[in-house]
Order: C-alpha cells, then structure tokens, then sequence
C-alpha cells in the first residue's frame, strides 16, 4: 500500500521497523541451514529486551492489571536486570468508582460493593508524564488495553494479555475450537 510506503520513509519509523524485524530473525537458530527448519529459541520477554536495548530505549513502563501484579513485578525484577529503569501503574490507579463511568450496580463483579474502575487512560498519563520509551502491557482488560494504547505517547507492547479462563493464553480457544471448545463458533456461546 502506497501510503505504508510513504510511512516507511520516515527515518525514525523506517529504524523503527528495520530493528523490528531484525529482532524476528534473530529469535530462530540455525537460519542459514539448508533445508532451513524454523527452529524458534527466544521467549518473547527475551526478544522484548533485547529489542528495547536495540533502540536504545533505557526507561520502561509497565502498565498492568492488579491482578496480574505479580507477573508485573516479576517482570520489573528480569527489566531491571537487564539495564533498564521502570516504571509501572496498575489499572485501578485512582481508585475512581465505577459508577462514575455509568456502570450500575448490578453491572460490577461484586454487586452491592464498591469497585474502582480501570483506568488505562490514567495509565497512559502517567507513564506519559515519566517520558517512558517504550511501554509493556501485561493483562490489562479487552477494551482498557485498546484505550491505553490510543493515549500512550511512547511506543506499546503486549507482553500478557488477559483470559480470565485459559491462563492468559487466548489462543488456547483458538486451538481448540474444532474440538473442546467448539461452543466459541456458535452465537452467544
């Protein structure tokens, strides 16, 4: 497409996406192996890292759900191993009530009790603020981690993303869904 082309030029995008898939080559073994069988070595918090440091990125954020916040933190303890300054903000950040956002009572997760909406906008603000170079998602909700990714400045990835049922592995539907969980193809399921 014409207009991606134009958008490649752009020196800072076209670096951008040259290191991107430089980094994709670099998660295989053996590449120049004839006939070449894709042999993947790099856990993608592996190929994250290594990414950010080809950037040059040196400061970090995390922006994660609460219940997801010993993955945050166990990811904050490899960063910081690897050189890198982070800054992190969990989702609840403001302890703002949902009713604030028109959600009704008998909308929540525990009905009659007071529940602090996500705020991925607050999020993004915040890690906006810090002047982070590169921002890593871990679980946030379907929707919150689209609003994040509207309103942050810095470059954004997704390191986990949320699936209540299937431990954070969504495509684990995906892979079943000609067998045990067929139900995702009907309407409603």
């Amino acid at each position: 497409m014409r207009k991606a082309g134009v958008e490649y030029e752009r020196p800072e995008i076209r670096e951008f996406a040259r290191q991107a898939s430089i980094q994709e080559g670099e998660c295989y073994a053996h590449r120049g192996t004839a006939p070449y069988v894709s042999h993947p070595v790099k856990p993608r918090i592996q190929e994250t890292c290594e990414f950010a440091h080809k950037m040059g990125f040196k400061r970090l954020g995390i922006a994660f759900c609460t219940g997801l916040h010993r993955e945050a933190l166990a990811l904050t303890k490899i960063l910081e191993s690897q050189g890198f300054e982070v800054v992190s903000v969990a989702c609840k950040v403001g302890r703002t009530p949902k009713e604030t956002i028109g959600v009704k009572d008998e909308e929540k997760i525990r009905i009659g009790g007071f529940e602090s909406m996500c705020s991925p906008i607050a999020q993004a603000l915040i890690l906006n603020e810090q002047k982070t170079d590169f921002n890593i998602l871990v679980g946030l909700c379907v929707g919150h981690d689209s609003l994040f990714l509207k309103y942050a400045e810095a470059y954004s990835t997704v390191l986990v993303v949320k699936d209540r049922v299937l431990g954070h592995n969504p495509v684990a539907a995906l892979y079943t869904a000609e067998s045990y969980y067929a139900r995702v193809k009907r309407r409603g399921f």
